[in-house]
């Protein structure tokens, strides 16, 4: 695999259900060490099915050959009525297969998460990401994406 390798993007079929449910199940493992909240197995995170057909959402695959080796959705979401927008895109589900890691793939996704959020009328884009993850922040943060709420926790 050199420098040649041709990255294609695309829309998610429902022909890639079983890949994305692979993807599902290695991002929540690979969440587990930060958040020791998340019920133990079966968990989903997402209903993938109706993000492949959704009418406010665009879920992307990355492509090498014939393989599927990352994903990407951006949803519209409605805001706290006091905020100065109406609606935003929420961007989830980014993973890229660990060998196809740093290979600018997801930066490749978000930007066309980010053009498909545009032509909705989205101005307003945002995520979540653990902070301890900072091999995903500061993928996040190349993006142009910065640091906004720091959700607190307390646990008995």
């Amino acid at each position: 695999m050199g420098m040649d390798m041709e990255i294609r993007l695309r829309k998610a079929g429902t022909a890639d259900l079983p890949v994305l449910e692979q993807f599902e199940q290695a991002l929540i493992r690979d969440e587990r060490p930060f958040d020791p909240t998340i019920r133990q197995d079966p968990v989903r995170y997402y209903d993938l099915p109706g993000l492949i057909t959704g009418p406010d959402s665009q879920l992307l695959v990355a492509e090498v050959g014939d393989r599927v080796v990352g994903s990407g959705y951006a949803a519209r979401r409605s805001p706290r009525p006091y905020l100065d927008h109406t609606a935003y895109a929420y961007f989830g589900f980014m993973y890229t297969l660990p060998e196809f890691r740093g290979k600018g793939i997801n930066g490749r996704i978000v930007e066309a998460l980010k053009a498909w959020a545009r032509k909705q009328g989205l101005s307003e884009m945002r995520l979540t990401v653990y902070q301890d993850n900072l091999p995903a922040v500061r993928a996040y943060e190349k993006q142009g994406f910065r640091p906004h709420i720091l959700e607190m926790r307390f646990r008995d």
